[in-house]
C-alpha cells in the first residue's frame, strides 16, 4: 500500500487533540492540542450542582485551529495525502438540535443558555431522573436498561434530556431531537443539514440510550412517554438504526474541505467515543482489559458472540454489538473519577498557596507569580514521592473512592467519597497513598464483577497520561490487581484509535484489526506485581470493601 495519510481527532473534557498519521505504518506525523477557551473560562459550569455544559463554538474552533496546526507540523504534502478523518468524543455528551440538526446554542437566543449546550459526561444534574428511569424499567415487560449493566446512569442520554426538558421551557419549545457530539461532528464536516439525516452512532447510542436491534431500537414510545409525557414525538424524531464507526458517513464538504486545507475527497468516518476508540488504538482483543486512565477512567473490553451468547452482565455499562470492534460485543466499564481525585487533593493543599501566598508583601509581584506556579506544579510529584516511601503494612488511612459518584459496578451518582483511620500521625503523603490505593481498590471491583459475570480477563492494558506518567499508581495498580499492566507506548491512543476508524472508512483496510496490526504503537513498560504487597492489599482491600458498603448504606445514599 502506498503512503496515505489520515487524521484522527480525540475530543477530550478540556482539549481537542488532532493528530496526522502515517495510515500504512502508525507513525504520527503532526499533532495538535487546543484547549477550549470557554471551557477555560469556567463558563456555563457550576460545579456545586454538578452542571457541567460546553458550547458548541469550542468544538467548531478548536477543530479548525488543531487540525490546520497538525498539518503545518507534518512533514511537507501531507494535506495533499490525507484521505479520511474520524472522531472520538467523551459521552454521554447529548445536546438538543433543532430540524436542520443544529445545537440550539448555535442559534442567537439561545447561544449563552446552558441547556441548549452538551451536557458533559460528568454532569450530574440528572439524578433523579435516571432514578426514575430505573424504576420504571424494572417494571415494563421489556427492561431496556439491562443491556446497559442493569442500571441506567445521571451520565446518560435520557436522563439528561429529561432533565433539560423539565427545567427549560424555551428548550421544550424549540427542541426538535437530540444528537451526541461524537455524531454531531461528522455531520458537521459532511454539511448536514437535516436531523433525520445525522448518521447516528452504535457505540454511544447502544450504551447510552438503550438502542438494542433486539427490541427494534430506542425504547418504545410508550415507556418513554410514561416516564414523562414531555418526551411524546422524540423517538420518531430520533432514529431507527446506528452504525458502526468503520463505516464512512460521507466526505467533506466543500466549506470545511477549504476551511481546514483538504480535498473534498477526504472520507469522513462514523464517530464513537474516546475510550471505545483508544481501546482500539491500544490494540485490545478478546479478554484484554483496556484502563484509559485520565481524570475518570473507561474501561474497555471486546468479547466473541460466541463467548458471550446470552449473558447479561450485570452493574457495567453496557455490552453493545460492535461498539468497539465491528464483529464483537463492546463492553464497557470505569470510574466516575480517578485523576480527579489525585486533582481534588492537590487543590485542597494549594489552599494557602491560593489564599495566603498571593496576599503576601514579602516578595514582589512577579516573584510570588513564579513561586505559586513551582508550588502547584511540584505538589503531586512530591506527594508521590514520599508516598512511595511509606509500606503497605503501614497503610493505615482507607479511602473509598466515589467522590464523584460511582459509575460501575452498579451506577450511583449519589454517592460520596470517604477517608477513615486518621490519626494525628496522617501526613498529607499517607493520605494521598490512600487516595491512590481506594483508586486501584475501585478499578478491583470492576473486574472481580466483571469475572463473577463469567467474563475472561487475561491481560491489562493501561493508556492515558497516568499510565504514561505515574509508575507509582501503575504499580499500586498491578499489586492491587494482582496482574501484570503493560502500558501502551503512544500517550495519543485514542486519536490513533480514531486514525485506525478513519483508516478502514477510507478503504485503505478491510477490517479494524487490519489496521490495527499495522498502525499500533506497540507498549513502552509492563508493571508486574509484587508477591508481598498482592497479599497485604488483599487484606486491605476487604476493609475497603467494608468501608464501602457502610458509606452506601449509612451516610450518602440519597
Amino acid at each position: 500500500m502506498a503512503d496515505k495519510d489520515v487524521i484522527g481527532l480525540d475530543y477530550g473534557s478540556d482539549s481537542v487533540r488532532a493528530l496526522v498519521i502515517n495510515a500504512r505504518t502508525g507513525e504520527e506525523l503532526g499533532l495538535s492540542v487546543q484547549y477550549y477557551p470557554r471551557w477555560m473560562e469556567g463558563k456555563y459550569c457550576n460545579p456545586s450542582t454538578n452542571q457541567y455544559r460546553q458550547h458548541p463554538l469550542d468544538y467548531i474552533e478548536v477543530l479548525e485551529a488543531s487540525v490546520k496546526e497538525a498539518i503545518a507540523l507534518s512533514p511537507a504534502g501531507v494535506a495533499e495525502n490525507v484521505v479520511g478523518i474520524a472522531f472520538d468524543t467523551t459521552g454521554s455528551t447529548p445536546v438538543f438540535v433543532n430540524e436542520a440538526g443544529t445545537p440550539l446554542a448555535l442559534l442567537p437566543e439561545f447561544a449563552e443558555n446552558p441547556n441548549a449546550m452538551f451536557v458533559l459526561w460528568k454532569d450530574h444534574t440528572s439524578v433523579q431522573e435516571a432514578a426514575e428511569i430505573n424504576e420504571l424499567a424494572k417494571k415494563w415487560e421489556i427492561d431496556y436498561t439491562s443491556y446497559e449493566g442493569g442500571v441506567y446512569s445521571s451520565e446518560w442520554f435520557w436522563a439528561k434530556a429529561l432533565h433539560i426538558l423539565r427545567n427549560d421551557e424555551t428548550i421544550r419549545e424549540n427542541a426538535y431531537s437530540i444528537v451526541e457530539h461524537c455524531e454531531w461532528m461528522p455531520a458537521l464536516l459532511t454539511g448536514v443539514s437535516k436531523s433525520s439525516d445525522i448518521v447516528r452512532s452504535r457505540c454511544a447510542q447502544g450504551h447510552k440510550a438503550m438502542w438494542n436491534e433486539k427490541w427494534g431500537g430506542l425504547p418504545s414510545e410508550e415507556f418513554l412517554t410514561t416516564l414523562d409525557p414531555l418526551l411524546k414525538g422524540f423517538r420518531s424524531r430520533l432514529f431507527d438504526d446506528t452504525t458502526t464507526a468503520d463505516v464512512p458517513v460521507g466526505k467533506l464538504s466543500a466549506e470545511w474541505a477549504e476551511r481546514l486545507g483538504l480535498s473534498t475527497d477526504v472520507v469522513v468516518a462514523g464517530g464513537a467515543f474516546d475510550c471505545h476508540m483508544g481501546a482500539v488504538g491500544a490494540s485490545v482483543e478478546p479478554h484484554t482489559y483496556v484502563r484509559v486512565i485520565g481524570t475518570s477512567t473507561c474501561d474497555i473490553m471486546v468479547a466473541p458472540y460466541e463467548e458471550i451468547g446470552d449473558k447479561l452482565i450485570k452493574g457495567i455499562c453496557g455490552q453493545v454489538d460492535g461498539s468497539v470492534i465491528p464483529g464483537m460485543v463492546g463492553l464497557e466499564s470505569g470510574q466516575s473519577a480517578y485523576g480527579d481525585i489525585y486533582a481534588w487533593f492537590k487543590s485542597v493543599l494549594e489552599f494557602p498557596i491560593d489564599n495566603i501566598l498571593s496576599n503576601t508583601k514579602l516578595i514582589d509581584e512577579e516573584t510570588n507569580e513564579k513561586l505559586k506556579k513551582e508550588m502547584s506544579k511540584n505538589i503531586l510529584p512530591e506527594l508521590t514521592k514520599e508516598a512511595e516511601k511509606i509500606p503497605v503494612s503501614e497503610s493505615t488511612v482507607l479511602a473509598v473512592d466515589w467522590m464523584n459518584g460511582r459509575r460501575t459496578p452498579d451506577a450511583n451518582q449519589l454517592l460520596k467519597g470517604s477517608i477513615t483511620g486518621l490519626t494525628l500521625a496522617s501526613s498529607a503523603p499517607r493520605i494521598f497513598r490512600a487516595l491512590v490505593e481506594a483508586t486501584a481498590f475501585g478499578s478491583r471491583a470492576i473486574i472481580e464483577r466483571m469475572r463473577d459475570e463469567g467474563v475472561r480477563i487475561d491481560n491489562v492494558i493501561g493508556i492515558g497520561g497516568i499510565a504514561l506518567k505515574s509508575p507509582f499508581v501503575m504499580q499500586t495498580m498491578s499489586d492491587i490487581l494482582n496482574m501484570s499492566i503493560k502500558v501502551c507506548k503512544t500517550d495519543q491512543a485514542c486519536a490513533l484509535g480514531a486514525g485506525m476508524f478513519a483508516a478502514t472508512a477510507a478503504g485503505l483496510y478491510t477490517k479494524v484489526e487490519e489496521a490495527q496490526e499495522a498502525m499500533s504503537s506497540g507498549f513502552t513498560h509492563e508493571y508486574h506485581p509484587n508477591a508481598e504487597n498482592v497479599k497485604a492489599y488483599s487484606e486491605i482491600y476487604k476493609d475497603y470493601l467494608k468501608l464501602g458498603e457502610f458509606t452506601e448504606q449509612n451516610l450518602f445514599n440519597g
